[in-house]
């Protein structure tokens, strides 16, 4: 699409659309980093069909980027062009089913599916106490903490392809494998399917308290994060090789490496995006010196840098040893 306002022609070219849709949306106020620019357009569907129908009407040339809560995204200093969809309350629904499985939609944070699943004496989700984000981010990278993914619990996902088409997709169809799933990246998640077994509320709850508590006490929760940073590499923990390459408190512009775990970048000096991910690109050079490990980003990247600037990877030849 060209000409003066992306919004103004998709208003014009869907007079039906129900969503909001607004122009130069921050997205530092809803990425946890709180660094980065604006979208070019917000969406925010009010349900599935209205989504379907907004995929349906838009050619695919128009770029498309899915936002859930923020937690495991780093946006870029010059923000991200075309349009950013946000999920919301269209796709917010918890429901119990027959047989210990709970329904939700991908908007829902993975403590909110935690809790009610804890309600219904559904065991085997306490896990989800303890990653910082929503369903859809989760049917994505096949999220997981304290031993449990999200193959373990997941009977089917329900999704639209880019032209908006609904498709409803097995555990085998996801193909999941360590942070990753296999479903076309442009395809969107709408809502879940999982099954626990039966079980004891105050067990559940007493298991959930515990994940709560290890969080506290070992990760920086309660600055501006995005979560794990880096997957950890087979056979070895990426916080332990960031420490043993000296990175523990290092720090690039208002970003730092936790000193209370390595795997985690904070923003604690009103960082920019590109400070994070020069951060996080010394700290990759860094590892790869020390141990030769190549670590991978876990946290997304998304967006373009500010006019005159490289991203992370094109500055880092400056930071490095």
């Amino acid at each position: 699409m060209t000409g003066s306002s992306v919004a103004a022609q998709l208003k014009e070219g869907l007079p039906d659309l129900r969503g909001r849709l607004v122009e130069g949306a921050s997205l530092a106020d809803i990425t946890w980093f709180r660094v980065g620019g604006p979208a070019e357009v917000l969406f925010s569907p009010a349900d599935e069909a209205d989504l379907a129908y907004f995929l349906k009407g838009t050619p695919a040339s128009l770029p498309v980027f899915v936002v859930g809560l923020g937690s495991n995204l780093l946006v870029r200093d010059g923000g991200i062009g075309g349009v950013v969809i946000r999920l919301g309350r269209g796709f917010s629904d918890i429901k119990v089913e027959d047989g210990a499985r709970l329904r939700a939609g991908t908007a829902v944070p993975d403590v909110k599916v935690a809790r009610a699943a804890a309600d219904a004496g559904v065991s085997g989700l306490a896990f989800y106490r303890g990653i910082p984000g929503s369903i859809g981010g989760a049917l994505r990278m096949n999220a997981g903490a304290h031993g449990r993914e999200t193959k373990d619990v997941l009977v089917e996902a329900r999704g639209l392809d880019r032209q908006g088409n609904v498709h409803v997709l097995s555990l085998a169809d996801m193909g999941f494998t360590y942070r990753h799933s296999e479903v076309p990246p442009d395809w969107i998640f709408t809502e879940a399917l999982f099954a626990g077994q039966p079980g004891d509320p105050k067990d559940i709850v007493r298991q959930m308290e515990e994940v709560a508590d290890y969080r506290e006490k070992n990760q920086p929760i309660k600055e501006r994060t995005g979560g794990s940073t880096f997957k950890n590499p087979p056979g070895a923990s990426a916080w332990k090789l960031i420490d043993e390459a000296g990175c523990r408190g290092f720090r690039v512009g208002g970003a730092k490496v936790s000193e209370m775990h390595c795997n985690f970048l904070v923003n604690d000096r009103q960082a920019t995006g590109e400070d994070v991910e020069r951060l996080g690109e010394t700290v990759r050079a860094r590892v790869r010196a020390a141990s030769g490990v190549e670590l991978q980003w876990e946290i997304i990247r998304a967006g373009w840098p500010l006019p005159g600037r490289h991203t992370g990877e094109a500055l880092v030849e400056a930071s490095a040893l």
